[in-house]
C-alpha cells in the first residue's frame, strides 16, 4: 500500500525541481547554443537547430543535477522530493526528459522544417538522451540520499 501514482511522481519531480539553478541552467545553455552556433559556421555548417538542441538539452540537465545534488537545501518538502528524487533516479529524470522534449520539439518543427512527425521524433531522441544521462548521474549521486537522513 506504499505505492504512488504516476501523478504523484511528476509532482515529486516538479518539487525536486523547484529549486533548481534555473539561471544557471539558462545562461549555460543560452552560451552552449551559441557557442555550437558560432563554432559551426567557423567551420562552414552554420547549423542553428542543432546548437538550439544541444542548449535545451543542457538546460533541462544542469536543471535537474543542480536539483539534486544538495538535498539538504530547501524547505522540508523540497527537501523530501529530492531524496526522493536521488532513490528513484529514472523516475525522476523524466520530467528533464520531458522538459528537454517540449522546449525541443518547436524548434525542431519551425527551424528544421521536418514536419511534425519528424520534429516530433527529434525532440524525443533529445529528450530520450536527457533521460539517459540525468538518469546515470543522479543514479551516480545517490549515496547523498542516504547522507542527508
Amino acid at each position: 500500500m506504499n505505492e504512488i501514482t504516476r501523478r504523484d511522481e511528476v509532482s515529486l519531480s516538479a518539487a525536486a525541481l523547484r529549486g533548481a539553478p534555473w539561471k544557471t541552467a539558462a545562461v549555460t545553455g543560452g552560451a552552449v547554443a551559441a557557442g555550437g552556433f558560432g563554432l559551426s559556421v567557423l567551420t562552414g555548417g552554420g547549423d542553428l537547430v542543432w546548437a538550439l538542441g544541444l542548449g535545451t538539452a543542457l538546460f533541462a540537465l544542469i536543471a535537474a543535477i543542480g536539483a539534486v545534488s544538495k538535498p539538504d537545501v530547501g524547505d522540508r518538502v523540497t527537501r523530501q522530493a529530492r531524496l526522493w528524487s536521488l532513490r528513484h533516479p529514472w523516475r525522476f529524470s523524466l520530467l528533464p526528459a520531458g522538459i528537454a522534449a517540449v522546449l525541443n520539439y518547436p524548434v525542431q518543427l519551425v527551424l528544421d522544417g521536418e514536419g511534425v512527425f519528424g520534429a516530433g521524433w527529434d525532440a524525443l531522441w533529445h529528450g530520450a538522451l536527457v533521460y539517459l544521462v540525468s538518469g546515470v548521474l543522479t543514479l551516480a549521486m545517490r549515496g547523498r540520499a542516504r547522507s542527508a537522513r
